[in-house]
């Protein structure tokens, strides 16, 4: 995409008028960061996701709808939107974009945690069609508890929380077995991190086809995660 060219799929103006909040760390939520004569034909063309945790965007197979949206995210106007935000310069922190699309509701999902270290800026985006739920909400929080809510939002198409990550940026979602579709663009600090994690998760994608071995992976202690 052209350094100019205007997003194909992203509401800009919805972005850029989200508030910056600074409790309990510094946090912005747009309501619809998607365009509503978008929102159709991007619920259509959302890869199919089969098992719980993470994948790596580029290993998923989808349509043009839901890939402008990728398109918009990655683009440098997006980052400057970021940049802008948060008053900081990305210029020299790759992208790094992973997808989720089911919960199982384990007890092991959705624990609190602050984001690697490696992780600068972190930008969350719901494409669920609907979240009826009351547990599953993604949760800002004042600790590693994850009833200590701040914020709350549901993963729903177009909803999208940005912030920066440090050590206390805790967020996280009580256990709700659903089609929990959801992006997460990540500002990281080297190309090195952002292809181990493309890799990480391509080979994450690769074992949980395998029943035995998905099944360890569903009832794994996923509070390792924040030591990644």
């Amino acid at each position: 995409m052209a350094q100019d060219a205007p997003f194909l799929a992203l509401d800009e103006a919805a972005i850029a008028g989200a508030v910056l909040r600074h409790s309990p760390y510094d946090f912005a939520f747009v309501d619809q960061a998607i365009c509503s004569d978008h929102r159709d034909t991007v619920l259509r063309d959302l890869p199919e996701i089969p098992y719980r945790g993470s994948y790596a965007v580029s290993g998923l197979h989808y349509g043009p709808a839901f890939s402008a949206v990728v398109q918009d995210l990655l683009s440098q106007r997006f980052r400057r939107l970021v940049e802008k935000k948060f008053d900081i310069d990305l210029r020299k922190y790759p992208p790094c974009i992973t997808m989720m699309g089911n919960t199982t509701g384990h007890y092991n999902e959705g624990y609190a945690h602050p984001d690697s270290g490696h992780k600068i800026i972190s930008v969350l985006v719901g494409f669920s069609a609907e979240w009826p739920y009351e547990k599953g909400r993604l949760r800002v929080l004042r600790s590693n508890n994850r009833d200590d809510c701040a914020f709350e939002f549901a993963p729903e198409l177009g909803k999208m929380l940005m912030f920066r990550v440090c050590k206390h940026s805790w967020h996280g979602f009580l256990p709700q077995k659903g089609k929990r579709m959801s992006l997460q663009l990540c500002y990281v600090d080297s190309q090195w991190y952002a292809r181990r994690e493309s890799v990480r998760h391509r080979f994450s994608a690769f074992a949980k086809a395998m029943p035995g071995i998905r099944q360890i992976i569903d009832w794994a202690p996923r509070s390792l995660g924040n030591k990644r």
